[in-house]
C-alpha cells in the first residue's frame, strides 16, 4: 500500500490536499483537549504524506489568517491550536464520521423551495451552493429535499433570501416512488465510484502489514472518509440499491481506523511537539466564520 494507502491517484487529490490532511489530523488526535501544537511538527506532520514544506507553511498561514487555527506564541516558536468554531465543526463530524450508512430514516425529507427574481440570479446561485453543501438534492424547478432533519434558519444565515423561500418537514404519498425520487435528485452513480474507490484502496486484510507509515495512511483514510461523507446526503439504505457500497465502506472504515489509531498515536506522541494553552487567555478573536472545505 506504500504511505499514501497505495493511493491510485494523483497527489492532487482532494483528500490529498494540506488542509483538510491537517483538519483530520487536529480530529483524530487534539480535538477535546486545550492544547497547541508546533507549527514546525505541523509541517513534519504535513511531510509524511508529501506535502512540501512552502505549501505546507502557505496552508498553516491560511487556515490561521481563516481563522480555522488559533496562534500561540511561546518565545521564538509558534503553536497552532484550533479555534472555539473548528472544534465545534470538527466534533459535529466525529459524531457522524461512522455512520455512512442510514439504516434508521424516519420517513420525512426537508423540503425547501425558493422563488427568487431574474435580477437576483447571484442570490439564486448562492442559494442553490449552499443547499448543496448542506446535502439537498434539486427535484425539480426551485424544490430541493434532503432526508436529513435541517436547521433551515441556520443554512440560510448570511442570505437575505428568507422571504423567498418556503420550507417543510414532510413524508411522501402515493404514487410517488421513492427510489425514482431518490435517483432524480443525487448522482447515485457518482456516490457509488466513491466509496468503490475507497474499498479499492483500503479494504486489505491486514493495514498494518499493507502500509509502512500508519500516521501517513490514517490521516489519508480519515481524510478521504470526511470527504466522501460530505457528499453523501444520508440517503436512506432501504431505498437504494441492494448492493450499496458504501455498507462495506463503512465498515472498513471502522475497522482500519480502530487498527490504525494506537499506532498512529504512539507515532503523534513521539513526532509532534505540544503545549498546554489557556483557552480563555490564548485564543484569539476569529476574523471570519469560514467553511471548511478540504
Amino acid at each position: 500500500m506504500g504511505t499514501q494507502g497505495g493511493a491510485e491517484e494523483p497527489s492532487g487529490t482532494p483528500w490529498q490536499r494540506p488542509q483538510g490532511i491537517l483538519l483530520n489530523f487536529f480530529a483524530a488526535h487534539l480535538l477535546g483537549r486545550a492544547e497547541a501544537v508546533y507549527s514546525g511538527s505541523l509541517i513534519e506532520v504535513l511531510a509524511r504524506v508529501g506535502v512540501g514544506e512552502h505549501a505546507a507553511r502557505s496552508t498553516l498561514s491560511r487556515m490561521t489568517r481563516r481563522g480555522l487555527l488559533a496562534r500561540h506564541r511561546r518565545g521564538k516558536r509558534v503553536y497552532l491550536g484550533l479555534t472555539d468554531y473548528t472544534s465545534k465543526v470538527l466534533e459535529e463530524g466525529s459524531r457522524r464520521v461512522r455512520h455512512a450508512v442510514n439504516r434508521d430514516w424516519d420517513g420525512h425529507w426537508t423540503m425547501l423551495g425558493f422563488s427568487l427574481p431574474e435580477t437576483r440570479r447571484a442570490d439564486r446561485h448562492l442559494l442553490r451552493s449552499r443547499l448543496a453543501w448542506a446535502g439537498f438534492g434539486p427535484l425539480q424547478s426551485g424544490l430541493w429535499i434532503s432526508p436529513r432533519s435541517i436547521e433551515v434558519e441556520e443554512l440560510l444565515e448570511g442570505l437575505d433570501v428568507a422571504d423567498h423561500v418556503k420550507a417543510f418537514r414532510a413524508s411522501t404519498l402515493r404514487p410517488t416512488d421513492i427510489q425514482e425520487m431518490i435517483a432524480d435528485a443525487w448522482d447515485l452513480d457518482e456516490l457509488a465510484q466513491g466509496y468503490r474507490g475507497f474499498l479499492r484502496r483500503w479494504d486489505v486484510p491486514d493495514p498494518l502489514a499493507a502500509t509502512d507509515d500508519v500516521l501517513a495512511g490514517q490521516l489519508l483514510m480519515h481524510t478521504e472518509w470526511t470527504l466522501l461523507l460530505r457528499k453523501d446526503p444520508g440517503l436512506p439504505l432501504a431505498h437504494l440499491p441492494a448492493d450499496w457500497p458504501a455498507v462495506r465502506a463503512e465498515h472498513v472504515f471502522v475497522c482500519t481506523r480502530a487498527a490504525f489509531a494506537p499506532h498512529a498515536e504512539r507515532e503523534v506522541t513521539e513526532l509532534v511537539e505540544r503545549i498546554a494553552v489557556d483557552e480563555q487567555a490564548d485564543t484569539p478573536v476569529r476574523r471570519e466564520k469560514a467553511k471548511l472545505p478540504a
